[in-house]
């Protein structure tokens, strides 16, 4: 099952599960409880912390969810923060999720220092709920900005072309 987060990122083969941690978290639980998929993929937009350039197309079965904050010792988190479905984690790109934008583009060293590359919204919940149900996951990706004080500006200006160049990936890569 392709998934994508909805409202403008909706493509014909792919079922919108909403935007963000928590409407993405409820509805693909409904979906799994309802009629559970074999695999999830979910696909979508994601801003660079400085190392991937505007419309790459990133895949990985990766995700966290680590709070700006973690890294000025501002918070911390009793829970697990990552999620993967990877044999090697290694070789992984991480993509973070937060229901906020990244916009200093200081933070973003700290996010590669530990091989986190991009954030998007929804990825940590899917892979969470995924895991909750036994069900393989992944993501593909492309960048639509960098995670900087340009970063929705850079989105907006940049997002009818990148859903156009994922949405060709996709095509490319699911149905041939």
């Amino acid at each position: 099952m392709i998934v994508c987060a909805g409202n403008n990122e909706v493509f014909d083969f792919a079922t919108p599960i909403g935007v963000g941690l928590l409407d993405s978290a409820i509805n693909l639980t409904r979906i799994c409880l309802m009629n559970p998929p074999e695999f999830i993929l979910f696909i979508g937009s994601a801003g660079s912390y400085g190392e991937r350039e505007i419309f790459d197309i990133v895949e990985s079965k990766s995700a966290t969810q680590i709070e700006n904050s973690f890294f000025n010792a501002a918070s911390y988190t009793p829970i697990e923060n990552v999620v993967s479905t990877a044999q090697n984690i290694e070789n992984e790109i991480l993509i973070n999720s937060s229901n906020y934008i990244t916009t200093d583009k200081t933070l973003g060293k700290y996010y590669l220092s530990h091989n986190i590359g991009l954030e998007n919204m929804e990825f940590y919940a899917v892979a969470k709920v995924a895991r909750e149900f036994n069900i393989p996951m992944g993501g593909v990706f492309i960048v639509t900005n960098y995670c900087d004080s340009h970063a929705h500006k850079a989105f907006k200006a940049n997002h009818a072309e990148a859903m156009r160049r994922l949405s060709e990936y996709m095509k490319r890569r699911t149905f041939n």
